[in-house]
């Protein structure tokens, strides 16, 4: 059973409830995160979301997203989530968009609506997808992702349709140093 924790609008913790209870058409503030991986020749992972996911199912996406457990430290969870999801490590962590946060609602009803800070990490082993999660990966440059979610929105989580701008002004990207 996985556990989230809730928050207040100033951010402050509440308590925690199942995820499978928290994400509903009335989804009360919790936190996540949203992770970005780069590869050596300065690549960023996106993945597109399994088919059989509750939300979102079939659009691409940021490399990888997840709840932290409540207690759970954030660079934990984020190595945690790489692995289960991913099959990988991730290396060099560094949060670029500390106080993002975002509500979007499904086409299904189900809405997102959490404090979501934003982190870019380079990739410390092979990928190893876990298909119940991802159905596709595909390494672009981040030129080259900016230009498609401008061109087919409709194909891109609207995380990242937020988060990738953000993280270009922000000097996110080009990759971490080695």
């Amino acid at each position: 059973m996985e556990l989230v924790t809730l928050l207040s609008e100033d951010g402050t913790e509440l308590g925690s409830a199942r995820k499978e209870d928290v994400h509903t058409t009335s989804t009360p503030l919790h936190l996540a995160f949203s992770c970005y991986l780069l590869n050596d020749h300065g690549e960023l992972l996106l993945t597109r979301r399994a088919l059989s996911k509750r939300t979102w199912p079939g659009v691409w996406t940021n490399s990888f997203c997840g709840h932290p457990a409540p207690g759970e430290d954030m660079a934990d969870a984020i190595r945690r989530r790489a692995e289960q999801e991913l099959g990988t490590r991730v290396t060099d962590l560094r949060v670029v968009l500390p106080d993002y946060r975002y509500r979007a609602v499904d086409a299904s009803g189900i809405v997102e609506n959490e404090i979501c800070p934003v982190y870019v990490a380079r990739i410390d082993a092979s990928l190893q997808p876990e298909p119940a999660e991802v159905s596709e990966h595909a390494w672009i440059d981040v030129d080259g992702a900016t230009r498609a979610v401008r061109s087919a929105p409709f194909a891109f989580s609207p995380w990242l349709q937020e988060q990738l701008p953000l993280l270009v002004q922000a000097n996110g990207f080009p990759p971490c140093p080695s």
